[in-house]
């Protein structure tokens, strides 16, 4: 009775764990198919890996048990979004340093107690609107190799909405997507040859480059994406499930760990509110039991990122096409959610030209447009839409 008793309060957390790693998985193709856009050799790829997930994964271990609450620290998904992006204006060291830069801008913000002010600074829908502008082209990549490869691509694409229409939550539509794919491209001959076999990840460190130029095009918007994007409103989460997170702390640990993060690869190191609402919800079983499903989300991602070898040395032998699919479709709901988020009011004009300018080529002052995007998406806003500024700040100070 009593072994009855304590599996039965703990399935719960097991459970939203096991949904939780089945998503690190999913997106597990678009750090991949970042890596091939950026040119990075297999040991880079795998260091990198390293530091999107297996140093998270142990900082979610440490707080977990120091707090006894749910805080699962994550590798930021749109910071490698964001990256794929600036690939070609910007090189890999550069985007290291001004990652870099951007954990100490997050420290010193956390310390100040300034995550507010930004957060007054900057509206939440232009950050959506450039969120949107970002990820769309993983999804269009999608569509634009459809016709290089029309049976996997298709086949995948066919099984991900059959998925999405007949088995609602309970599986993920990406996993039968995923085995469609992987299936179809087998049976058509299509798997690359692997040229030396898969080891496990060794950490490579990246001498940063700090420029100008990258700094004020890439560094606002890590800052942003660490601190309003992810652990502003993953706190507000775990205050409503009547948790008392350490938000100075988690600030630290996101700025910090992103600082050593990124010495093997851009990091953004920070909660996750798709995670933390899975990990912290009702859904994760008794208030008091909740940390556990970090203590297994944070020991599988600490795995694969031990294993990031593996994954960069297997990515070499599956088709272009594929990955791209792969990573079009993990970020569907992505792109729905900061569409609806962008376009939901008050403000309309503003999020509109974010996400324009971020899918335009911009250059201009050496600074690229991620940065104008925010720039010129925020002073559209304070010329154009100033009533609807007001209510979002209403809205903020209820």
């Amino acid at each position: 009775m009593k072994t009855s008793s304590v599996l039965k309060r703990n399935l719960d957390p097991m459970a939203a764990a096991a949904r939780n790693i089945v998503v690190f998985v999913a997106v597990l193709s678009i750090p991949l198919t970042a890596s091939r856009a950026l040119g990075l050799s297999a040991r880079e790829t795998s260091s990198w890996l390293l530091a999107l997930y297996g140093l998270p994964g142990l900082l979610s271990l440490i707080m977990a048990l120091r707090y006894r609450q749910p805080l699962a620290v994550t590798g930021n998904l749109f910071f490698i979004i964001f990256i794929r992006g600036l690939g070609d204006r910007l090189n890999y060291p550069e985007l290291v340093g001004a990652s870099m830069v951007a954990g100490a801008g997050v420290v010193l913000l956390g310390l100040l107690g300034l995550s507010k002010w930004l957060a007054r600074w900057l509206p939440v829908p232009i950050m959506f609107g450039l969120l949107a502008g970002a990820v769309l082209p993983f999804v269009s990549d999608l569509f634009s190799v459809l016709g290089n490869a029309p049976a996997v691509v298709g086949g995948t694409l066919v099984t991900y909405l059959v998925s999405r229409r007949f088995l609602g939550e309970r599986v993920p539509a990406f996993l039968p997507a995923l085995v469609t794919g992987m299936v179809i491209t087998a049976a058509t001959g299509q798997f690359q040859r692997l040229d030396a076999p898969p080891a496990m990840a060794v950490p490579t460190l990246t001498r940063p480059v700090f420029t100008l130029p990258a700094i004020l095009t890439a560094t606002p918007v890590f800052v942003v994406l660490i601190t309003l994007q992810a652990n502003m409103p993953s706190l507000r989460f775990l205050q409503s499930q009547d948790y008392h997170p350490p938000e100075v702390m988690l600030d630290l640990v996101s700025g910090i760990g992103t600082i050593l993060g990124s010495l093997l690869g851009p990091t953004g190191v920070s909660l996750s509110l798709p995670v933390t609402s899975l990990l912290a919800g009702p859904g994760a079983g008794d208030h008091h039991v909740r940390h556990r499903s970090v203590l297994v989300t944070g020991s599988a991602a600490l795995v694969i990122g031990l294993l990031g070898g593996f994954a960069a040395g297997v990515a070499g032998i599956i088709p272009v096409a594929l990955l791209l699919t792969l990573a079009g479709l993990a970020v569907v709901d992505v792109l729905g959610n900061a569409l609806k988020q962008a376009t939901r009011g008050p403000l309309f004009l503003g999020p509109l030209f974010a996400f324009a300018i971020a899918r335009s080529e911009i250059s201009f002052l050496g600074f690229g447009n991620y940065f104008w995007s925010l720039v010129i998406g925020t002073a559209v806003s304070v010329l154009l839409e100033r009533e609807g500024l007001r209510a979002l700040g209403r809205k903020r100070d209820e």
